[in-house]
């Protein structure tokens, strides 16, 4: 029997620009250095699912538990990151489960 994690957290993005691609997964990659998830990607999407092909940027990440991600939402990065992000995507779809 495989260990999974209590919570797996996925986010979408879109860019506005294809050319702030880059700069969305830096401020994505940001949030790498809060401590509370138990493993953490920020990925480019490979556009190889042609239904998926707004979607430019995944980051995936697993928590303990809610209050685990709940201090991750609340750490100073995560603003940091967001302050980056936020004015280049158009696109933010967020799944927990």
């Amino acid at each position: 029997m495989s260990h999974r994690p209590a919570l797996r957290h996925v986010v979408f993005f879109s860019a506005k620009n294809q050319e702030d691609v880059p700069k969305i997964i830096d401020g994505l990659n940001l949030l790498a250095g809060i401590p509370c998830a138990d493993a953490f990607e920020v990925r480019r999407n490979t556009r190889k699912d042609a239904l998926s092909a707004q979607v430019d940027v995944v980051v995936y990440a697993e928590f303990a538990d809610d209050a685990a991600l709940a201090a991750y939402k609340a750490h100073p990065l995560y603003q940091s990151a967001i302050d980056v992000v936020r004015p280049l995507r158009d696109l933010r779809i967020a799944a927990d489960f």
